[in-house]
């Protein structure tokens, strides 16, 4: 296992939609496995394969609270299958680090997925478990969380965001 670069804003490959994956391999374990290790490293709640540059159709997220055990679950070619009512919910980006904003999402859904031996299953979810869900599939569509702001909030995100790539730059 390893711990990976995550990409952050304004990084163009965070834009890249994933691919269906086809194959299970060990190589795909390894991947899942280094994206756990990466997202318990950072800290997040989830983290989808084009965080960390791989252009796949993959995410995982585990919203367990710390004093829980794990409860990571693993999304590859994740579909909708129903998704009902709106809420608000102040959401974090691992791709946007200190950046908190409320998000519009659905309150209730089903997804269908496969996991990584290429099981199929249906989750349905409220609450954070759903947020979570929707905003790694979001990434995995090229959507970002600075897509869901307004207008004025966009432009000082991406200038905070922007600087902050800068100055990494330069460092």
């Amino acid at each position: 296992m390893a711990i990976r670069t995550i990409l952050h804003y304004p990084d163009k490959r965070l834009r890249n939609p994933g691919k269906k994956i086809t194959e299970f391999t060990p190589a795909l374990r390894a991947l899942v496995d280094d994206m756990a290790e990466t997202m318990y490293a950072a800290p997040g709640v989830g983290l989808a394969a084009t965080q960390i540059g791989e252009e796949l159709q993959l995410f995982i997220v585990d919203v367990a609270d710390s004093d829980d055990p794990s409860d990571l679950r693993v999304f590859i070619n994740p579909v909708f299958v129903e998704k009902d009512g709106t809420r608000l919910y102040e959401e974090g980006c691992l791709s946007f680090p200190g950046v908190q904003e409320e998000v519009e999402r659905a309150a209730h859904i089903k997804v269908k997925a496969l996991d990584e031996n290429g099981k199929e299953f249906e989750v349905e979810a409220e609450g954070l478990l759903a947020v979570a869900i929707q905003h790694e599939y979001d990434h995995l569509q090229g959507v970002l969380m600075i897509d869901h702001m307004g207008p004025l909030k966009k432009r000082l995100v991406h200038r905070k965001m922007q600087k902050r790539a800068e100055n990494a730059a330069s460092t």
